[in-house]
């Protein structure tokens, strides 16, 4: 069996209208070879859309292209962050005649692959992917990989965040300083001296050791009860997990068998458009051959009349 890199390499480059069938036989073929984690990553794979297909291509066929899309990338994200004008302006026109280059490379990669008409190529979706892969460095990573299912788009190139600004008042300018204690200038008059610690005082201080002893002790039971909840919690959170990744795997197989069901009936509804075309091809042969058979068995009728009619010789 192939790598599963080459498989799905192999997969995401033929046109999507056999991916399904594709699929499922490299599914099979994983399986055979007793190989479950291949055919669970296989399983996992979904259909590209045509535009994504288109865009997979540019990536797997001409990868130097799309290096040099991020190279791009980079460029204008470091004028924009600098604010350097005239070089964002020419690398903007840059941007629009490379981008027109890969989709006219798609387009031909496509059309050579596919055999399809260029016109049936949805070319406005490609050319977004590019231009929102210019933008965004997630999505260029996406492109780069040739595994894209769907075509993507950006609602404004290159937005560079500006820093945010506000009007510096003097009394923001004195926070820095240290605050004047007596705004006045007058000196601070001296505290008065403290009086002796009386025996209520100590009494209220005891009795505020004791409370706060015991709330760092009720704090202790609590924080210990939380503990023991999170790590419960925890358990649980990786049993759903679980129970999750298994409902996402079944509903993947389930979604894939409706893939496989609906390909087949496709086929079998091409096949019995086929077949009705030519029970009516059949049905008018035997139309004209009972038309013919008539005819001759009128003629014969006809020359034996004649012959019944001449005088024996």
């Amino acid at each position: 069996m192939l790598g599963i890199d080459v498989v799905t390499r192999r997969l995401y480059e033929a046109p999507p209208d056999g991916f399904v069938a594709a699929r499922a036989a490299a599914i099979e073929d994983a399986r055979k070879a007793g190989d479950r984690d291949a055919a669970k990553r296989l399983a996992a794979l979904k259909k590209p859309t045509v535009a994504a297909w288109v865009v997979n291509l540019v990536a797997l066929r001409r990868p130097e292209l799309i290096e040099e899309l991020v190279q791009l990338a980079t460029a204008l994200r470091a004028a924009q962050r600098e604010l350097r004008g005239d070089e964002l302006r020419e690398l903007s026109t840059q941007r629009r005649k490379f981008v027109s280059s890969l989709v006219d490379a798609a387009r031909r990669l496509a059309v050579e692959e596919s055999g399809a008409g260029a016109a049936k190529l949805p070319l406005g979706d490609v050319e977004a992917t590019f231009t929102a892969a210019l933008a965004d460095p997630e999505i260029a990573g996406q492109v780069r990989s040739g595994r894209l299912i769907r075509a993507v788009s950006y609602a404004g190139f290159g937005e560079v965040p500006r820093p945010r600004l506000r009007l510096v008042t003097d009394a923001d300018a004195d926070t820095g300083a240290d605050p004047d204690p007596d705004p006045a200038g007058e000196p601070a008059a001296p505290e008065p001296s403290q009086p002796r610690e009386t025996a209520r005082e100590r009494a209220a201080e005891e009795q505020r050791r004791r409370e706060d002893e015991r709330r760092r002790r009720k704090n202790d039971l609590r924080r210990r009860e939380l503990e023991r909840d999170l790590t419960t919690a925890r358990a649980d959170e990786r049993r759903a997990d679980g129970r999750l990744e298994r409902a996402e795997e079944a509903e993947r197989e389930a979604g894939h068998l409706v893939e496989d069901l609906d390909a087949e009936l496709a086929e079998l509804e091409r096949r019995r458009t086929e077949a009705v075309a030519d029970v009516a091809r059949r049905k008018l042969a035997r139309r004209t051959a009972e038309r013919d058979a008539a005819a001759a068995r009128r003629r014969v009728g006809d020359v034996q009349a004649a012959l019944d009619e001449l005088e024996p010789p």
